[in-house]
């Protein structure tokens, strides 16, 4: 099996974790739609209450990834597992729930087991991948995650109307149930699976670090010029963090470099989430009744609409790392905005009370252009940029205070989402309308693309390129590009002697003199 192949099976494997987020993204919306569960559960305050169910569980997805900040001394693997247990606990609790209280504990139990996942997979499947794939695999992230919204949503859509109209409490507890299957399936697979290399050498385990990277690059070969040279660059990376003091979450702030990391991932994230995805994903019957369109109709058009998603993230794999991340970004946000606009317009001029079919079909290709988009463009490369933008001392701190950035709005959005379209109704499209047009140029302006970078070359790249980056894309002093051209040069350092016609990079000379004024 070739070594690219491998490394995109064992990130499928490990983007089950997202699976099981994607799934609760696309089953809420049902659960809280069937008459059963509102019977049961939304009596009173039927609106703060169903917008609590969600909240509860973006809420849990916030602590978990706080939490996982400080999970590193567990492994990737080891994390992966603990959140399985975690979730299956929840989801457990949530299946079985009688009362509204243990709704709510179970929704924010199972939450922090997907706040553990959100945040630990991407950053194991940078980890483990090729820089040249490493875009592709670490959208498999939002790949599965729409494959587990299609599941919802069909399993929703099928108890829904096989159980609701006699008021039978399968109709949302089965959906819930399924859930905790891919779980099981996980974290009882995990340890089959091998240990980032770079979590290996971090701690004080080269020897195995260095097998591993040859495991997952060359078939075992730890004589392969790629796996020494990119060992050897990894090494000096972590020498040189090892021999500051420990990292901690106020690092994320304490210089430019890492603060405009910081800053880029916090907007990533946020932008994400104020695309307004989340509101259509958890509250689609209520939105799509804005302008007419029935529950079970709704839930039928979501599962569509869960398949188009997948297809969207398809193509976000296919050209992420031909394309970039910068244009991505960019013109996604510009073409969401738009489909906002239409559908402001769409619920303004044709409310529920007037019955429009072209307004209707009109409304529902706009959300699924906006989901396509969405899949292609911010979903995908908000869990894959900032997994790329730290080195190995802060990159779980890092990706974890990002997780906690989407979730807190993702939970924000959960909240106030039922009450706004009850009281401003198609007003509310106005938020993601200028977020998504504020989002575009900020992209713009200040993201560097990363696209073809080795996790190594991040600290270089923003201690050395400029803050204002409209148009450009930046290489690292050492970078060799295979593709342009075959190199024969060899490097001699303290670091090891390696040749330069591999594709990956080798160590900067920035870090190769900061390891010599280190020892």
């Amino acid at each position: 099996m070739k070594p690219g192949v491998y490394q995109f099976l064992v990130g499928c494997f490990a983007a089950l974790g997202s699976f099981l987020f994607g799934y609760d993204l696309g089953v809420i919306a049902e659960v809280v739609a069937s008459d059963s569960f509102k019977r049961l559960f939304l009596q009173q305050n039927a609106n703060s209450r169903s917008g609590t169910v969600v909240a509860l569980f973006t809420g849990g997805c916030f602590t978990g990834a706080l939490g996982a900040g400080f999970s590193d001394r567990l492994g990737r693997r080891g994390t992966i597992l603990m959140a399985c247990c975690i979730f299956v606990i929840g989801g457990t609790i949530q299946t079985a729930g009688v009362t509204i209280g243990m709704l709510y504990a179970g929704r924010f139990i199972a939450g922090i087991g997907v706040g553990f996942l959100t945040m630990i997979i991407p950053i194991y499947q940078s980890e483990i991948s090729h820089r040249r794939i490493r875009g592709r695999i670490t959208s498999l992230q939002q790949l599965f995650n729409a494959l587990g919204q299609i599941f919802a949503t069909w399993a929703g859509y099928g108890c829904f109307v096989t159980w609701d109209a006699t008021g039978d409490s399968r109709s949302w507890r089965i959906p819930l149930a399924v859930q905790i299957i891919p779980a099981l399936f996980l974290g009882g697979l995990v340890y089959l699976f091998p240990e980032s290399p770079r979590w290996l050498c971090d701690h004080d385990r080269p020897e195995q670090g260095l097998k591993n990277l040859a495991h997952l690059h060359a078939h075992d070969d730890v004589k392969d010029s790629y796996v020494i040279a990119e060992f050897n660059l990894i090494q000096a990376q972590i020498a040189e963090e090892h021999s500051q003091q420990s990292k901690t979450y106020l690092d994320l702030f304490r210089d430019w470099p890492n603060l405009r990391r910081t800053i880029l991932m916090m907007m990533i994230q946020a932008s994400c989430q104020m695309t307004g995805v989340s509101a259509i994903q958890y509250f689609s019957p209520q939105i799509f009744a804005q302008i007419g369109i029935p529950t079970d109709t709704t839930l039928l058009l979501q599962a569509v609409n869960a398949i188009i998603a997948f297809l969207g993230t398809a193509v976000c794999i296919a050209i992420i790392d031909n394309v970039g991340r910068r244009p991505l970004e960019i013109y996604g946000a510009i073409i969401m905005s738009g489909t906002f606009i239409v559908n402001a317009i769409l619920i303004a001029v044709f409310p529920a009370t007037v019955s429009n079919t072209g307004a209707h079909w009109g409304f529902i290709i706009m959300t699924w252009i906006f989901n396509f988009v969405f899949f292609v463009t911010s979903g995908p490369l908000s869990w894959a940029i900032p997994a790329e933008l730290f080195g190995t001392a802060m990159r779980t701190k890092g990706v974890s205070f990002g997780a906690m950035t989407s979730f807190a709005f993702n939970t924000m959005i959960g909240q106030i989402t039922p009450i706004a379209i009850s009281s401003i109704g198609w007003k509310f499209y106005i938020i993601f309308i200028v977020c998504n047009l504020t989002s575009a140029l900020f992209f713009w302006a200040f993201l560097p693309e990363t696209k073809g970078l080795n996790l190594e070359d991040m600290d270089e790249l923003f201690y050395n390129s400029p803050t204002f980056v409209p148009g450009s894309h930046w290489k690292p002093s050492s970078h060799v590009d295979s593709d342009a051209a075959e190199v024969k040069e060899q490097e001699e350092s303290d670091v090891g002697t390696v040749k330069t016609d591999y594709a990956g990079g080798i160590p900067t000379q920035q870090q190769v003199e900061r390891v010599q004024l280190k020892d």
